[in-house]
């Protein structure tokens, strides 16, 4: 008997996860779904950085580096939009500072228009970094080509 009531606890509660699983993975789906023009973005200028063999030989870019660019192009949005801490007063000829208790910022909820404006700079992020990175690597006489060639496909 101790066994039958033991099994049928664990299954109200695996029950019980499958439903959070469920509504935390609609939650994710739908985070992502916002985050979709940034992604076709870099989608766009990654296919573009590989199909450059085709100038030359030389240009060979690899996905690993790709996505390093990327995440630095993340990290640039993520600090421009981090809000900022209030400028410590200057001291005057003796005066010692006050001891500040730091505080962490709280992690605020974003309104659809700060989203909006996220993803709006996250987008134009990745494609400066991506250029940048792609302009650096190519030759003086193809650097006006790329840009064409990136401007035209966005």
């Amino acid at each position: 008997m101790l066994n039958l009531e033991k099994s049928k606890l664990l299954s109200v509660e695996i029950s019980e996860k499958v439903e959070i699983a469920k509504e935390t993975q609609v939650q994710i789906a739908e985070a992502s779904e916002v985050y979709r023009p940034s992604a076709n973005r870099g989608a766009l200028v990654f296919f573009l950085m590989n199909e450059l063999y085709m100038i030359h030989s030389f240009y060979r870019f690899s996905l690993d580096a790709f996505i390093v660019v990327v995440k630095r192009a993340i990290d640039i949005v993520a600090e421009e939009m981090r809000p900022k801490k209030a400028e410590p007063k200057e001291l005057e000829e003796g005066e010692e500072p006050e001891e500040e208790e730091e505080e962490e910022p709280e992690e605020q909820e974003m309104t659809p228009r700060t989203l909006k404006k996220r993803v709006e700079r996250l987008t134009e992020s990745i494609t400066f970094e991506a250029f940048d990175y792609t302009r650096r690597g190519t030759f003086e006489r193809h650097k006006l080509l790329v840009a064409t060639l990136l401007c035209l496909r966005i």
